[in-house]
């Protein structure tokens, strides 16, 4: 089979398209051909190295179709999504015509969308939704702040939110961004310069949850946007992967404000977090009728790999990008 792999670890440049031996499924796992698959910002972290070793084929979800299920339970031929499972981390993962992934990794859809379509979808929108109603606890009537919104875990953040009937602050460091995020639900539109507090107070609004993909850069910060006894989730890291220096509970976290982290990329999809609590088919027939709105930003071809890496790590694409397998 054609797949992509880390030569080294190191920038875009180390990825190369070779010839890998097909994999073979064992009990447990389920052999997908990929017809597309989604980019996302931990591959750029596992292709560097900062997050130590990860499998030679990286890539973290993909949509296909079944080729084989040693269990039985899902035919040749039916369209699947898969996430996660270890994959790009602990075996090989979604850049190639075929895949192996665990069977609890993959979810069988029914759906009209075109694979490239399809694949925007997964990985984003289940952790969207994870971090908004399982770590905010997020009701309608409420207001969530996403920060870093026009990344493209954070456009689904605001369309998830927004739809579930949520007030939605939006932040950008792009003020050219703002007609995208108000187009996706977003009531209202920040400028990010690393202070938002003040501005979220002189805007007069009660923040009940933020959901923080800008990471430690900004977590003093973030920790001071919400209302007492309101909630601050962390899900990803745009400014940087560095710790937060001097953090002491005592000085920086406020009474009564809970925080808390979601690593989707090692968790999503274990028995503890286990797929069927997220509405994925749900969330795919709402993207059919334009309740979402997640189509991908950009599309790729699978030569095009180093040029998807270059323009994900350098925020050219303003959404989500993916890419097309075949």
């Amino acid at each position: 089979m054609k797949a992509v792999v880390i030569t080294a670890y190191g920038p875009p440049e180390v990825l190369a398209v070779t010839e890998l031996p097909d994999p073979v499924p064992v009990a447990g796992e389920v052999l997908i051909r990929v017809a597309a698959f989604g980019l996302n910002h931990a591959e750029t972290y596992m292709r560097s190295g900062a997050w130590g070793k990860v499998a030679q084929v990286p890539g973290i979800e993909c949509a296909g179709t079944v080729q084989a299920d040693p269990g039985g339970r899902l035919g040749a031929g039916t369209p699947v999504v898969a996430i996660l499972g270890g994959m790009g981390r602990t075996r090989n993962g979604s850049y190639a015509e075929l895949v192996t992934v665990p069977a609890g990794n993959v979810v069988p859809v029914r759906t009209s969308l075109p694979w490239t379509d399809l694949v925007a979808l997964p990985e984003v929108y289940a952790t969207a939704w994870a971090g908004l109603h399982q770590n905010l606890g997020l009701q309608p009537g409420q207001t969530v702040l996403v920060r870093g919104a026009t990344s493209s875990l954070g456009q689904a953040a605001v369309n998830v939110a927004a739809e579930a009937g949520t007030t939605v602050i939006a932040t950008t460091r792009d003020a050219d961004r703002a007609g995208l995020l108000r187009g996706i639900g977003a009531a209202h539109v920040l400028i990010d310069d690393g202070q938002l507090a003040g501005q979220v107070h002189r805007l007069g609004a009660e923040v009940d949850g933020v959901f923080d993909l800008v990471g430690n850069s900004v977590l003093r910060d973030s920790l001071r946007i919400v209302r007492t006894r309101g909630r601050v989730c962390q899900l990803g890291f745009l400014g940087g992967l560095e710790p937060v220096e001097d953090f002491n509970p005592i000085a920086d976290l406020p009474t009564g404000v809970q925080f808390s982290f979601y690593g989707s990329a090692f968790v999503l999809g274990t028995g503890e977090f286990p797929l069927s609590d997220i509405p994925l088919q749900e969330m795919i027939t709402k993207a059919e009728t334009g309740r979402y709105q997640a189509k991908p930003a950009r599309v790729f071809g699978f030569e095009e790999i180093i040029a998807a890496h270059q323009a994900m790590e350098e925020g050219l694409a303003a959404g989500k990008m993916v890419v097309a397998v075949g």
